[in-house]
């Protein structure tokens, strides 16, 4: 036994999900529509670079697609031979497509409950709701009331936001209330504190998240918001693998979002960090520190808000390049009996109509010097790569089957 470690890609599917015309996405692939969106535009003649994973390729990425979605990727992202890590595909069997979900259900709690969301209508949250806040944040009222995205309503209402100090409180598909403020003119404690009366309000309509988004500038069109999101979530209702880990006398180094997403529950320390590059440094700063029988969980957040949701295919597939690159270092940390996951939460294909989620599946991709290269069966519920990663531990969740993947 040594480590685990979860390099969680936020909303990297894979396509093919069952149930994906439950929930409109029928025909949404994540990696797929990159791949072909970014050989289009070179066809073209636009001045993009080739799209090439070659690290993840070798670790079964295309071989995951194609066991997701019965057809090989094309153009290829790499030469695959000869593998060097355990691959398959996993189907969510929780019944939504959010990020608290995708984790829980990994680390061994399916949400099998529906959350509460608010209608794609003006004035979407209840009056009461609306009136608790102003009430109890000594308010002068508040901007937006809608659904809309993060970057634009800054822009549409951060000068009025400024001048009344009125926050803007907004939300979107998912579970979730949004305020976001001025840095400076509203002040980010202040921010920090409202959200966390939102949280209390909030609970009655069951929903999973309120997040403060503060932003910085002076004026609309160059209004941005900065690296001190912060997100207050509810708490798995259950133990979770970072539960069992610190219990059993280990160690979890949470990095990015990850300790938000879990309420700051079963954390040893958490590492914060802006952009896939900075994410990417604090994971190698945590491999340093971890000792043996840690979990380092970490979450790269930009492919989800930075570009699934904003639709922007450039920039995710960009970012994949980036961290296919920088996969090699993780070696000079690595220990001989780490084991290492790379997978997603959910999709959010960047081709698909509207801002949501997509239902795929993802990719499960283990690697480690002790690994098995080659296929595993598909998995019928994240859980399953859950359960590996407790047993690598020596733990066992309540919930997930375990497939071999070390060499014997």
């Amino acid at each position: 036994m040594s480590r685990s470690i979860i390099l969680m890609f936020d909303s990297f599917g894979i396509g093919g999900a069952a149930d994906a015309d439950r929930f409109g996405d029928a025909g949404a692939d994540t990696l797929g529509h990159i791949v072909q969106w970014f050989a289009a535009k070179r066809e073209k003649g636009e001045d993009l670079p080739p799209f090439a994973l070659p690290h993840l390729a070798r670790l079964g990425l295309g071989r995951a697609h194609a066991l997701s979605t019965g057809k090989p990727l094309v153009p290829s992202i790499g030469e695959d031979e000869p593998p060097a890590g355990a691959y398959t595909c996993a189907s969510e069997k929780s019944t939504g497509k959010d990020t608290l979900s995708g984790h829980w259900e990994l680390c061994g709690y399916p949400v099998m409950f529906d959350w509460g969301y608010f209608p794609d209508v003006p004035h979407c949250f209840p009056r009461e709701l609306i009136d608790g806040l102003i009430r109890r944040g000594g308010l002068p009222g508040v901007l937006g009331e809608k659904h809309a995205s993060g970057t634009v309503i800054i822009q549409e209402l951060g000068e009025e936001h400024c001048r009344t100090g009125k926050p803007i409180v907004y939300t979107s598909a998912d579970s979730v209330l949004q305020i976001a403020a001025h840095e400076r003119y509203f002040g980010l404690d202040r921010l920090y504190s409202l959200c966390e009366t939102a949280f209390e309000l909030v609970r009655p309509y069951r929903i999973a998240r309120v997040i403060a988004r503060p932003f910085i500038g002076e004026k609309a069109g160059a209004f941005t918001r900065t690296g001190n999101r912060h997100d207050y979530a509810v708490a798995a209702p259950e133990p979770t693998l970072l539960d069992a880990v610190t219990k059993h006398g280990g160690a979890v180094y949470a990095v990015g979002k990850i300790a938000d997403i879990f309420a700051h529950r079963g954390i040893t320390k958490a590492y914060h960090a802006t952009g896939l590059d900075a994410l990417f440094d604090a994971t190698l700063e945590a491999l340093g520190e971890a000792p043996d029988g840690s979990l380092v969980f970490t979450n790269f957040v930009d492919f989800d808000s930075s570009y699934g949701h904003r639709r922007d295919v450039r920039g995710y597939g960009e970012g994949l390049m980036l961290l296919d690159r920088r996969l090699p270092e993780l070696r000079k940390y690595a220990r001989p009996d780490d084991l290492f996951l790379i997978t997603a939460d959910h999709g959010c294909d960047p081709t698909w109509k509207g801002t949501d989620h997509t239902r795929e599946h993802v990719p499960m991709l283990f690697f480690g010097d002790g690994v098995r290269p080659g296929p595993l069966a598909p998995m019928a519920t994240y859980g399953d790569a859950g359960q590996i990663m407790a047993r690598h531990l020596g733990l066992t969740l309540t919930r997930g089957t375990a497939q071999e993947v070390w060499k014997k």
